[in-house]
């Protein structure tokens, strides 16, 4: 294993911050955050997060607001020196953790804290370890980093770490943030795309009355720290431009009642092996714009449901395509065990008037674009019924000319 570097890489930030640094740290109004919020101008390119990880120098990851909401620091395992866990430990304020492979994992023998896992984003916590050799007390920022070095060294194996410990181990899901969207996999994928050893140590960021940090202060405690913000929504799209995930594996032809003949493609995700369907009218590859409905395969859509807020949707946008004489309907399937509950309740909310924001992750426009680009597309007019702005689609190739609403001109 490489050596680490030292604390030049937090920029110098090794003691804590004097009364009069904590007011720089709050100087930033609150009018300049929201607008660095608005327009996510505190969020470094996914590439610089990458380089940043590759020369050693400690990140933060945010994630969706519609998740936990919260940041991480976070640090190549290969790169995290005492310092660094020092450095965690005095300003994130949160657990410590190794996030490992399930290869890794295995390697070492651990067992999984809980058999059942019930919390809330299943987060897969180990028992706690130690390094069997080179510690004392294993709390200290020493003996941590070197219990961190002793787990992820392919030399090394079970007999050279003891539980329980002062490191917590988190294992990463296979296929990382386009399986599961948390810290763990985001700083083991990062790790990996720097060509390091594909494990990080990671720990939540805590403002000092002990709540957790959100964007509004992470923003003024990476700028007064000198440390980049990256998302692992862009990680999650990076990934998606990069990796191809879709494979086309059977063709057929439809005659559907709704638009007349299709030509069916059906596409695997290698990774979580969901299967999705796209369906073509005409001659795509032509040139101009192609009609194009990105639709969750619904339940709802199969019973026939007179839901106001969905009604025919899939139906009628085939009936479109089929009256343009050109264009695709990608269907994309979620199979997450409580899909038909969530789809119900969703349901439920609308008949209540409740305000309703359920749109398809960020992983499955993905996909949709994969099989769009794989199909010809590269001009489209978007079937929707919702406005919205779908970010990083030129990542693809992919250009949305102009939105049409179904059922309407």
């Amino acid at each position: 294993m490489c050596c680490s570097p030292d604390a030049s890489q937090l920029n110098g930030r090794t003691e804590p911050p004097v009364a009069s640094n904590q007011d720089k740290l709050h100087s930033v109004s609150k009018q300049a955050v929201a607008r660095a919020v608005d327009d996510l101008a505190f969020l470094s390119p996914i590439e610089d997060i990458i380089d940043d990880a590759r020369n050693g120098r400690m990140f933060i990851l945010v994630d969706d607001e519609e998740r936990e909401n919260e940041g991480d620091l976070v640090v190549p395992a290969q790169m995290a020196t005492p310092d660094a866990i020092n450095f965690m430990a005095k300003y994130g304020r949160g657990l410590i953790c190794l996030a490992l492979t399930a290869k890794r994992s295995e390697e070492l023998g651990l067992k999984l804290m809980g058999q059942k896992n019930q919390s809330r984003h299943q987060t897969a916590f180990t028992v706690s370890i130690e390094a069997r050799e080179g510690v004392t007390t294993g709390i200290s920022a020493p003996d941590r980093a070197r219990t961190v070095s002793v787990a992820i060294d392919p030399e090394r194996g079970a007999d050279d770490i003891d539980s329980p410990g002062h490191v917590f181990p988190l294992v990463a899901r296979d296929g990382g943030v386009l399986v599961r969207t948390g810290h763990t996999e985001a700083s083991v994928d990062i790790a990996r795309l720097a060509g390091l050893n594909p494990s990080g140590v990671i720990c939540e960021i805590m403002n000092e009355d002990g709540t957790m940090a959100r964007l509004n202060d992470l923003i003024p405690f990476a700028q007064f720290h000198g440390l980049k913000i990256g998302s692992i929504a862009d990680l999650i799209a990076y990934r998606l431009r990069h990796d191809r995930i879709v494979e086309r594996i059977a063709e057929t032809t439809l005659h559907s009642r709704f638009g007349g003949e299709f030509e069916l493609y059906v596409y695997v995700n290698k990774i979580g092996r969901a299967e999705h369907v796209a369906l073509v009218k005409g001659d795509i590859t032509t040139p101009g714009p192609v009609m194009v409905r990105m639709h969750a395969a619904n339940l709802f859509d199969v019973l026939g449901d007179l839901d106001k807020g969905r009604t025919g949707e899939l139906e009628a946008a085939m009936q479109m395509i089929a009256r343009e004489g050109r264009g695709v309907v990608v269907v994309i399937r979620e199979l997450h065990p409580t899909v038909v509950s969530e789809q119900v309740a969703v349901r439920n909310a609308r008949a209540r008037g409740e305000p309703v924001k359920r749109l398809p992750e960020l992983r499955d426009y993905g996909v949709g674009a994969q099989i769009l680009l794989d199909l010809g597309v590269h001009e489209m007019v978007l079937l929707s019924n919702t406005k919205r702005t779908i970010v990083g689609l030129d990542g693809y190739g992919l250009k949305i000319v102009r939105q049409r609403p179904i059922n309407g001109e």
